[in-house]
């Protein structure tokens, strides 16, 4: 059975599915993104790009089908030994969304759990303010938003955009990542309308990094520069 018919309202490339390096990098992916989603050229469509690493991938996608470009900023709540792991995340309109299970399993302290907010928090305000300034979220109802990252690990940080979007009252939630693990799709496929992913991944090792030739972080400087360019 294809991955099209098990989650009928995700689309992927079969040529891609479990394999490693099928990008050549962040702007690569958008490409092939933007392939896969010809049938929202020119549409009422609003791209939202999660930064960091959504930026490049989203600017390509909207470039390519001559859609709105805008942000979507919301950051995982980290570990404070972890950067990699995240127990939450936080969104542009404030929202905060837990995962009280892995907070659990990790006995993490309610100090750490509120000093990890409040620093997500100030990173998103800081983020907005470097990134948007005075700029108000682009009005959303009655318009199909394409929420776009670079990849999706536990989907937790697309989750709590989706949650956000949802209430601006976006007509359709589209999320279009380059990469992701299949289990973290499935939860992600019910709180949407479609999903675009050419490479999702089985497996119980899985690391966005791994779908990509070249990777790096992005810095902030490098993100303004980004976005200067295409907003």
């Amino acid at each position: 059975m294809s991955m099209k018919q098990e989650m009928a309202k995700v689309f992927d490339l079969p040529r891609m599915r479990d394999k490693i390096r099928v990008f050549r990098d962040r702007n690569d992916a958008g490409k092939v993104l933007a392939g896969m989603m010809e049938s929202y050229r020119r549409s009422n469509s609003i791209v939202l790009a999660i930064p960091a690493g959504g930026v490049p991938v989203a600017s390509v996608i909207a470039g390519k089908l001559n859609l709105v470009l805008d942000l979507a900023v919301t950051s995982k709540i980290i570990l404070p030994w972890n950067s990699e792991v995240g127990y939450g995340a936080v969104t542009f309109d404030g929202t905060v969304k837990l995962n009280e299970e892995l907070i659990s399993n990790l006995k993490l302290t309610p100090q750490t759990v509120e000093e990890g907010i409040k620093n997500t928090q100030e990173k998103v305000q800081r983020r907005i303010d470097n990134l948007r300034g005075d700029l108000p979220i682009p009005a959303i109802s009655k318009h199909t938003v394409i929420l776009v990252d670079d990849g999706l690990a536990s989907g937790f940080t697309m989750k709590t955009a989706v949650e956000a979007v949802r209430k601006l009252e976006a007509e359709r939630i589209v999320v279009a990542v380059p990469t992701a693990h299949y289990e973290s799709m499935q939860s992600l496929i019910q709180k949407v309308n479609e999903v675009y992913c050419p490479n999702i991944r089985k497996g119980w090792r899985y690391a966005v990094a791994d779908a990509y030739k070249y990777w790096s972080d992005i810095e902030e400087k490098e993100l303004e520069m980004m976005l200067d360019k295409v907003m």
